[in-house]
């Protein structure tokens, strides 16, 4: 029973995965306007995430630990016959047939048919009365039951996430006979266990696989609470995704709305001008995540306070940027500039001065930033020598998309404007030559190197927190203004939620 109990929470959790954590439970008039995260999961992966339930309920199942039944019965002549089921365990267990239905502004209704179980134990019994003396027995028993399973779960608020009620919980027995050992004990006693226990043995099963689906339920909506706010944390920089409004229930999909506040130390987001619609999303795909271009903007703020927005190239990658063509002008600029010193005994250090500007439009994430440069080198026995200094603004288009676990960013077009360039080698500005040629170098490969650096950086972060393990399907990355699309399909990694039975059941 607690198997059924685990199962309907299976599925449950994994639809949770959805309507994942933090919900605030006072809403204003216009929930919309304060929503920075949505997350929509159609009926096809609810229909996936079902199918998959069989081998995990199993585990559970198989891992539960069942109560002890005792009770007692006046017979004729023998007096008072007391019995005890103990060391109740599963023997073997299938489920045929499990099905999810998603009933519009109501709940999610799990059928789960045919499920045959069979359990093992040791039935004591023992009688006095009359002029008897005291006997007990001790019996192996099992007990062979087919049931059908069926709970409405509701999605709610409970200090500020997602609670689930699945206290709509029924079962229907096909079949609960209990077989004592080889059938060789005396007939009246099998008779009085088969009838009399066995109805008790209903209502217990009853109680108990019910009980345990409503505190699975939650046990699984806490682990999916705190599986979804550690993927948006790292140190200091996190995101609030307390629930904007209630989660909706509709016949193709569920649907969770989130504040997707940045918080950054005693730093909290302000957030009331969402562009969200529901009709912003579609249901061709199995999920969807809506972000907010406020949630971007202010998660590099964010970095940029935390200076995190620094890089340090030396040595071959250094190289590879002020070789990227062998012209007499590319030797004379690095001449001039390096004045001899090898790329081993130099360093470049290129950081944002201010807070970056992004802009999500059709075309891609248009980001601004005013960006400093600053080479030094370290000849053999004389002081380190800044030789380097700009100053520049950067406007940089660029496209992301995600594919064999890994973030790709595509840098379309940039825009560079200097501000500031203060060089040794040219302390006047009068030659040109060193600044086209760095205008051009930072647009060929100096661009796209600090590019590829964030790229792996957020691919490594993703990846930390475990997003590797599942197997995601064709995500597309959409950006429209003032907002970004991610849609995907995928398998669900069944041994996340084994392990996670194992560990917490």
């Amino acid at each position: 029973m607690l198997w059924a109990g685990r199962m309907r929470l299976r599925t449950f959790g994994i639809l949770l995965v959805l309507v994942h954590t933090s919900a605030a439970c006072e809403f204003g008039p216009f929930p919309y306007s304060v929503t920075g995260i949505v997350c929509r999961m159609t009926k096809p992966a609810a229909l996936l995430l079902n199918q998959e339930t069989a081998q995990v309920i199993q585990a559970a199942f198989r891992n539960a630990k069942f109560p002890n039944i005792t009770g007692e019965r006046s017979m004729r002549l023998l007096g008072k016959v007391a019995y005890g089921l103990t060391n109740i365990q599963v023997n073997d267990l299938s489920i045929e047939q499990s099905e999810v239905e998603l009933k519009e502004n109501d709940a999610i209704h799990i059928a789960i048919k045919n499920v045959t179980a069979f359990f093992k134990g040791t039935l004591t019994y023992g009688y006095a009365g009359g002029w008897f003396l005291h006997l007990f027995h001790s019996v192996d028993f099992e007990i062979e039951s087919s049931i059908d399973l069926q709970i409405n779960i509701k999605l709610m608020c409970q200090k500020d996430q997602v609670a689930a009620d699945a206290s709509d919980c029924y079962l229907t027995f096909h079949k609960l006979m209990l077989h004592l050992q080889g059938d060789k004990e005396p007939g009246w006693l099998k008779q009085l266990f088969v009838d009399f226990i066995s109805f008790t043995l209903k209502l217990v099963l009853k109680s108990e696989v019910c009980n345990e689906i409503n505190s699975l339920a939650q046990v699984l909506a806490d682990f999916v609470h705190d599986l979804a706010e550690n993927f948006v944390q790292d140190e200091d920089i996190s995101v609030d995704i307390s629930l904007a409004s209630v989660p909706l229930i509709k016949a193709n999909y569920l649907e969770s709305h989130h504040k997707g506040l940045v918080l950054y130390k005693n730093y909290s987001d302000v957030f009331s001008d969402s562009v969200f619609s529901p009709s912003l999303l579609t249901e061709s795909r199995m999920l969807y995540f809506w972000l907010s271009e406020h949630i971007l903007s202010s998660l590099a703020s964010a970095a940029f306070l935390d200076k995190r927005l620094v890089l340090t190239i030396r040595g071959e990658k250094l190289q590879a940027l002020f070789e990227m063509e062998d012209t007499e002008a590319q030797r004379k600029a690095v001449q001039m500039i390096f004045q001899g010193t090898s790329y081993n005994n130099s360093v470049a250090k290129v950081w944002s001065l201010a807070h970056p500007q992004i802009s999500l439009q059709p075309e891609g994430t248009v980001v601004k930033s005013l960006v400093a440069v600053e080479v030094s080198i370290f000849p053999t026995g004389e002081e380190p020598l800044m030789v380097l200094y700009m100053e520049k603004e950067i406007t940089v288009t660029i496209q992301a998309a995600y594919a064999e676990k890994k973030l790709i960013l595509h840098p379309l077009d940039s825009r560079i404007e200097f501000k500031v360039f203060k060089c040794t080698a040219d302390p006047s500005g009068n030659d040109p030559s060193i600044r086209n040629f760095l205008q051009t170098m930072i647009s060929v490969v100096g661009i796209p190197e600090v590019i590829s650096r964030i790229e792996q950086a957020l691919t490594s972060l993703m990846n930390s927190k475990g997003l590797h393990l599942f197997e995601i399907r064709n995500p597309e990355i959409i950006t429209r203004k003032g907002y970004v699309i991610v849609q995907l399909d995928f398998s669900f990694p069944n041994h996340l939620l084994l392990d996670f039975l194992e560990k917490r059941l």
